[in-house]
């Protein structure tokens, strides 16, 4: 009898428990309309919405799941790809990895296209290469997670994660029916942003910026160096496929490239403005850049910068157009809110999102013909330069 009288007292508690919650909720809303001036009729909706959930639903649930569920609402509302709720296992994730550093990952490189996730890159050698993941799959599930439409930034948060861990993808891949499924252990991967070459017969040197981390302006430093020591006299810059990166390491990448003023501006809602700017330190040497419509965010931030102070000639076709800037706020559960808190403006303050960079001489590679016509459009460019 004892015991029963305790697994009644708990589930009594339980229930005042969950009627405090709801009580504190609704006063918060009520409190929120008063400050924001919310519709009050909406207001009733979502109340009566909430009590039938919790009153009628043939499956009892919880009011926690039921505020969770409205503060994903309220983010998704927004309409911003960008903007994220983040649970507290992915956001304490995110922020271990900030904190600590050491965490691992499968060895891609990844892009959207189409609104999915799709693998642009696979490097060999790495858990992704020997497990089969193949450059064109279109990531759609990362572990329990659908990640249809999600972003760059939370797609690579979910795929990083620590030396040894297992990590599940499921991919839709051309010619088959249903979904791959792919089970990899992260590794610590080791693998340079920066590649690099002298083209045949020219003076021309070739980089390739994959995406940017913090040792990427150091990559680029050392790539240059070996570049002039072979010779070289002009530049082709291929940011085509990044998907961007780090803020910091792009400005001192971009440093090499443009004279000393803005490399881009950054205005938040609240009126704060921020700048970064180059030195008066840079190669000054003839510069193809080649885009795509991949090529995105922080990659766009160095087209942008290059573009308005004339320092490089664009070639290719107009950019991914993600101008903004998304800020991590804790929340008090554990989770996290990734929220689009400002915007990136190129140099000549021309606001790039959802319109991306045009570049000054379009070319588009057609899948029907052999070879790279964009960088052939930029070798003869480069030749042409370097001989005048």
């Amino acid at each position: 009898m004892m015991g029963g009288h305790g697994i009644h007292g708990d589930g009594f508690k339980k229930k005042v428990l969950g009627t405090v919650l709801v009580l504190i909720f609704f006063a918060f809303l009520v409190a929120a309309v008063r400050i924001i001036g919310t519709d009050y009729n909406q207001l009733g909706n979502f109340i009566k919405v909430f009590t039938l959930i919790r009153t009628q639903c043939i499956e009892e649930i919880n009011t926690s799941t039921l505020v969770d569920g409205t503060i994903r609402g309220m983010v998704n509302a927004l309409g911003d790809p960008y903007s994220v709720y983040l649970d507290a296992e992915t956001f304490k994730q995110l922020m271990d990895e900030q904190i600590h550093g050491s965490f691992g990952g499968l060895g891609l490189v990844v892009g959207v296209k189409d609104g999915l996730l799709t693998v642009m890159q696979v490097y060999e050698d790495t858990p992704a290469y020997v497990n089969g993941v193949q450059a064109s799959d279109r990531i759609i599930k990362i572990n329990d997670r659908d990640v249809r439409g999600i972003d760059l930034e939370t797609a690579g948060e979910l795929m990083r994660g620590p030396v040894g861990t297992q990590i599940e993808l499921y991919v839709l891949r051309e010619g088959r029916h249903e979904p791959v499924q792919f089970e990899i252990t992260r590794e610590e991967i080791i693998i340079p942003t920066v590649e690099s070459k002298m083209l045949s017969d020219s003076r021309i040197g070739y980089i390739m910026i994959s995406n940017f981390t913090e040792k990427t302006p150091n990559e680029m430093l050392q790539t240059l160096a070996g570049l002039l020591d072979q010779g070289m006299r002009g530049i082709i810059l291929d940011l085509r496929d990044n998907p961007g990166g780090e803020l910091v390491a792009t400005t001192q990448v971009a440093d090499n490239f443009v004279p000393k003023g803005p490399i881009v501006y950054i205005d938040y809602r609240s009126g704060g403005k921020d700048v970064k700017n180059a030195d008066d330190s840079y190669l000054q040497l003839p510069l193809a850049v080649l885009i795509n419509e991949y090529s995105a965010s922080a990659a766009e931030i160095l087209a942008g910068a290059i573009r308005d102070t004339e320092t490089g000639v664009l070639v290719g076709t107009t950019t991914f157009g993600k101008g903004i800037v998304q800020t991590l706020f804790p929340l008090d559960n554990g989770a996290g809110l990734k929220l689009t808190t400002a915007r990136y403006l190129t140099p000549n303050k021309n606001d790039i999102h959802n319109k991306g960079i045009q570049p000054d001489i379009v070319v588009i590679n057609r899948d029907d013909l052999p070879g790279d016509e964009q960088l052939d459009r930029a070798v003869q460019l480069m030749k042409e330069m370097i001989n005048s």
